[in-house]
């Protein structure tokens, strides 16, 4: 059976994992905390990285600092992960979905303005499969409109836009490294920022609303309840197995490429014979390889080649339905203007198997069942 997806492992994680232990303080903010926040800091050249247990809190994080509440709207697109809406959602604000570009699978940059109204108070773009959003021209409607800008860039860690790493450019940005990411600690994210003003508070909110990190640092003599909080630390643990792939980050960048420009590469017959679409990668975009998906003519093809890639023991798996079909994104949002390439677009996409280490083998095999199919 060719899995989906496989859990990055390096063959360094258990012996950090065990150097943590030996140092005594396997809980939130210890050495692997420290050496994994610094990496991303200077890497990609971001002011603040506070390491979070799951991208979800690093969400939930950024959304309480925009200060969004009861009343005020949000603007994302409907093709994405719950959590993306859930953060706000938390805090009273109503979901505006707006229509994706059938290219890049993002916000469609185009579409925003006509969305804003008196209570829009955040944009929140998603950078799908590691693909940048078009951020120039989203910050350009956030600035001329006040609003703030929180990126979803779970799937964007090492990717860039125009030179600047995804999860860099907004107010805030938000890593995942999840077990399905390129870079893993089972469940863990990030909090990504530049403005120093914010600093204080998103470290009290990840202490669970004390200042219990001045406390460390000598700068209070005592910890005290000061704010809105929860417990959003990592347990040093988790870091130190990350920090075994982060050490490694160029090598498994580069080992998904291989297998993402393979798949490309390979698959390029059956895209110009109108079979399928490729993905698209724009010219400002430097891509992680996070996913390789294709997208077939419609939902009941792609059901028919799920089935039979099953067949031949291989996973292949389709991703999000749209959040504004849900019952919760009915509840809490409304879809502004047509849903032209959402629903349509989610309905084709198939991903194809991308981990670290994917056998050449195996790779072979996925691109050959996939020709079988429409031979």
């Amino acid at each position: 059976m060719i899995d989906f997806n496989v859990p990055p492992f390096t063959g360094k994680e258990l012996e950090y994992m065990q150097q943590a232990i030996k140092n005594k303080k396997i809980c939130g903010d210890g050495e692997f905390t420290k050496k994994c926040s610094h990496w991303m800091e200077e890497k990609f050249q971001a002011n603040h990285v506070l390491l979070t247990t799951s991208c979800t809190h690093a969400l939930e994080m950024a959304a309480v600092l925009t200060q969004v509440k009861p009343g005020d709207e949000v603007i994302l697109p409907s093709y994405t992960f719950v959590s993306t809406a859930d953060a706000f959602v938390q805090r009273g604000a109503t979901l505006v979905f707006v229509d994706i570009r059938p290219d890049t699978m993002n916000l469609d940059e185009r579409l925003i303005e006509d969305a804003i109204t008196d209570k829009t108070k955040v944009i929140v773009p998603v950078h799908y499969a590691g693909v940048g959003c078009a951020m120039d021209e989203i910050m350009e409607i956030a600035a001329r409109h006040h609003l703030m800008v929180v990126e979803d860039a779970a799937q964007g860690v090492y990717a860039y836009y125009k030179g600047r790493a995804l999860g860099t450019i907004g107010d805030f940005g938000c890593y995942s490294f999840h077990e399905t990411k390129n870079y893993s600690m089972g469940e863990g994210g990030a909090l990504v920022f530049q403005n120093n003003d914010f600093l204080e508070r998103a470290e009290i909110i990840r202490e669970k609303g004390t200042d219990r990190s001045k406390f460390f640092r000598g700068q209070v003599d005592k910890y005290r309840w000061m704010d809105y909080g929860s417990s959003y630390l990592p347990s040093d643990l988790n870091a130190a197995y990350l920090w075994a792939q982060l050490e490694m980050a160029d090598t498994i960048r580069k080992d998904r490429l291989d297998s993402w420009n393979y798949y490309n590469e390979e698959l390029r017959p059956l895209a110009e014979a109108g079979y399928i679409e490729q993905p698209f990668i724009p010219d400002y975009a430097d891509h992680n390889a996070h996913m390789y998906y294709i997208k077939t003519k419609d939902l009941e093809t792609r059901g028919r080649l799920i089935d039979f890639m099953r067949k031949h023991d291989i996973l292949t798996v389709f991703h999000y339905v749209p959040l504004h079909s849900a019952p919760a994104g009915k509840k809490f949002g409304r879809f502004h203007g047509e849903d032209k390439y959402t629903t349509k677009e989610s309905e084709r996409l198939v991903r194809l198997p991308m981990y670290y280490h994917l056998k050449e083998e195996d790779r072979e095999q996925v691109v050959k069942a996939i020709k079988e199919f429409y031979e």
